[in-house]
């Protein structure tokens, strides 16, 4: 580590984090953390968690989302712990979905179903099994297959949560193949919806017909900008706004940030409820910024620390989130947000638990 990123993640409080082998110690964790709230230790129960269910489905009985990448999220994890075991495991989970057309693997036809294909890219990069690759491929390049005037994908909707979904799959894409035609599209596509639903204040109206500031979907907007640009060089066309587009958020985040560490369901409105699955999400960022020097540590480390910190406070003994909104689709109706149930350990707020925890561990190399 240089020594003035070391200087200044000391400054914030943002080492001494004992980690596993072959995890970054540049890369690992804000703070010596508490037992109960070290982030191995917390990434491993949630995994456990998940190993636990049984599949969550879409009416139609494919496989949902909120799994796909809450899976995801405990892949990562074990690569960055290097555990075997827990790697094993996950696979063992997949392995039966590569049966041809087994009945759980969703169709390529629409945003939330094709980021289906981010679970064999992922096992793909830490197994090398070529299956796997082929299989991811097969959903990466159908979100292309007949793009749209402009060069966007034909599954563009302009919901702010698609960001997430379309530059996960199409940055694991390019992690798989090094082919920068998957870098291009999801640059193309998250700069474009910058243009439309980023608003003055640096926050993303739901989608053009739900002018609200929806904390989930704010969160996953914020997840994919972190994401790709992890992957997106300086020299990249789409980089430089997409920094910038990243930068105004997180400023506009931090200001709105409760008291207690937490964000709110509606990020504006001070009586909101508190809301857990976007504040996962918003912790992710912050921390992936903090550690990419795209962020001041001294003002987001901390920031950062609280609220994991307070998202702990919210597992249960069974490592269950609590206050998650559940599902939501767009609407151009305040009630239709406020009024949300909110569920205890639901994936929606399971998965961004997860990439917390990894991302505080540090950077997992391909």
């Amino acid at each position: 580590m240089k020594g003035s990123t070391r200087r200044q993640l000391l400054q914030a409080g943002l080492a001494g984090l004992t980690v596993a082998p072959g995890v970054q110690a540049a890369a690992a964790g804000l703070g010596a953390w508490p037992q109960d709230a070290a982030p191995q230790r917390v990434g491993t129960r949630l995994a456990e968690n998940l190993l636990r269910r049984e599949h969550f489905l879409y009416p139609n009985q494919t496989l949902h989302y909120a799994e796909v990448v809450t899976w995801l999220g405990a892949l990562q994890l074990a690569g960055r712990l290097k555990d075997t075991a827990l790697l094993t495991r996950l696979a063992q989970r997949f392995a039966p979905l590569m049966a041809p057309g087994h009945p759980l693997v969703p169709p390529a036809n629409h945003v939330d179903f094709s980021v289906f294909g981010v679970l064999p890219l992922e096992l793909y990069r830490q197994t090398g099994d070529a299956r796997l690759r082929m299989l991811g491929l097969s959903f990466a390049d159908a979100q292309w297959d007949r793009p749209v005037p402009g060069g966007l994908t034909n599954q563009t909707r302009f919901w702010v949560d698609d960001i997430y979904m379309i530059t996960a799959l199409q940055g694991a894409a390019y992690r798989a193949t090094g082919d920068t035609k998957y870098l291009d599209r999801a640059a193309l596509q998250t700069t474009v919806y910058l243009n439309v639903l980023q608003q003055p204040n640096g926050l993303f109206h739901h989608a053009e017909n739900a002018p609200f500031f929806w904390g989930r979907g704010n969160g996953w907007y914020a997840a994919g900008m972190a994401e790709l640009l992890r992957l997106l060089p300086t020299s990249h066309p789409q980089q430089a706004p997409i920094l910038q587009g990243y930068r105004r958020m997180m400023d506009a985040l931090l200001g709105l940030q409760g008291e207690q560490g937490l964000w709110r369901q509606l990020l504006d409105r001070p009586t909101s409820w508190v809301e857990t699955s976007g504040s996962a999400m918003f912790c992710f960022a912050f921390v992936v910024g903090v550690q990419q020097g795209w962020l001041p540590a001294e003002r987001f480390g901390p920031a950062a620390r609280k609220a994991w910190l307070a998202l702990i406070a919210q597992l249960t003994d069974t490592a269950d989130l609590r206050e998650i909104c559940v599902g939501t689709g767009a609407a151009n109706d305040e009630q239709h947000y406020l009024n949300r149930p909110r569920a205890v350990g639901d994936l929606h707020g399971q998965a961004p638990m997860l990439w917390a925890a990894g991302a505080l561990l540090g950077e997992m190399k391909a």
